[in-house]
Parts: C-alpha cells; structure tokens; sequence
C-alpha cells in the first residue's frame, strides 16, 4: 500500500458505523460538507415515502445506503453515474472526462468481534488530486496512492478482476449524454468493421437475389392448369 505523500492536502473521511456511502461522496467531493446523513435519509425517504422499512438503508438507520441513494446525490452536484460494464478493457476509459470513481466492492458483516457468514456492500471513491489517482477508502488511516493515468487502467482491471466488484463512474451530465467518457479501442473498431461488412455483404447478397428473381422469364400456365 502506497502512502500519499501529501495527505494532509487531501480530504479523507474515516468510517462511522455503516456510512461508507456517505464518505465515499464527501472523499469524492472532497468536501466534508458536501452530504451529510441527513441527506442521504432525505433521499431515501424521497425514493421511498410510502415504506415503514425503507429499503435503501438499514432498517436500524446507521447507513448501509444502497446505490440508488448514492446516484440520486450525486445528481444534486449536476453529475450523473454510469455503470462500468467491467468485460470491457479499462483502456476505453478517457479519465479527463472522469470526475471520479466509486467502487462498489463486498465485504464481511461484523456483530463487534463475530463475523457473520454474509456480505454487504462498501462504497470507496477513487478520485485524481493534483497529478494523482488515489484510493479513499474510508476504512483506510489515509489515502492510497494509485499514481498517475497509466497505472489507473492496472489498477481499476485488477480491483474489478476480485469477486463481486462493480464500477461507477461520475461524470458531469454534457459527457454522461454524449458517452465522451469511453473512446473506442483497436480492437472494437475491427469488430465494428467486421459487422459492418458482413452487413453490407448480406445486404449485397439480397439485392442480386431480388435483381435475379425479377430477370427470371416469366413462367407459362400449362394448359392442364386452365
């Protein structure tokens, strides 16, 4: 584990009980006051005003928020969340379009000293500050650093290569419409060529069939038909 050699530049929240939804926004934001519990039980309230038991946190109200609560905040900061499908290379990736990162990742439930045999979500945001990418795991004594834009792409392939890890990407609302925050690589666009000619060869193949049967001499009624 790296160190950050400017940790005390860098906003890092610690857990609290089941919180880590709510650290992984403000360590993404870098703002301590940029959600706070509150919030994020009025966005839960808000996706769900009708339940006794409401089914975006824990039922015992210390956290545990799901991801639609997470997307729903990031909303509020004119961002949007797009899922990473993680088959693909994280080369496709263009970080500049990329706010951050958030990371979706299983871990063990604990009752004080007993682990209990399921798993529950952790939310850990991944963010560039200053020249480097760092993990701000809210269960971390401080930053991780990850380094700069090349070792990002080993980084983000090798988390999401573990289990059940999931990928979200924040992104400002023009790039989430445009889906500025993927490029195309080598190989995507030979497979598109690939489709795109055997498309064409199909479509070349109707026509000739279709010129062919027009061409045809017209068939003569037997007399026995009449």
């Amino acid at each position: 584990m790296n160190k950050a050699s400017n940790s005390s530049e860098i906003y890092h929240e610690r857990q609290i009980k089941e919180l880590c939804a709510l650290h992984a926004l403000n360590n993404l934001f870098q703002d301590k006051r940029a959600f706070s519990k509150k919030d994020l039980d009025d966005i839960c309230q808000r996706l769900s005003p009708d339940h006794f038991i409401n089914p975006h946190r824990s039922a015992l109200g210390f956290g545990n928020y799901d991801v639609n609560v997470l997307m729903a905040a990031v909303q509020k900061k004119n961002c949007e969340t797009v899922w990473f499908d993680k088959r693909k290379n994280t080369k496709c990736l263009v970080p500049e379009k990329i706010y951050g990162f958030i990371l979706n990742t299983p871990t063990d439930y604990k009752w004080g000293i007993l682990r209990l045999p399921f798993k529950r979500k952790h939310w850990i945001a991944i963010k560039k500050i200053g020249q480097y990418y760092y993990n701000l795991d809210s269960k971390l004594e401080s930053p991780d650093l990850i380094g700069e834009e090349e070792l990002l792409f080993p980084y983000l392939a090798s988390q999401l290569d573990e289990g059940d890890k999931e990928l979200l990407l924040v992104v400002s609302v023009e790039v989430a419409k445009l889906g500025s925050w993927r490029r195309d690589l080598p190989s995507e666009n030979a497979s598109k060529l690939t489709r795109s000619l055997d498309e064409n060869t199909s479509n070349t193949k109707d026509i000739l069939a279709n010129d062919k049967a027009a061409t045809l001499p017209p068939r003569l009624q037997s007399v026995d038909d009449l």
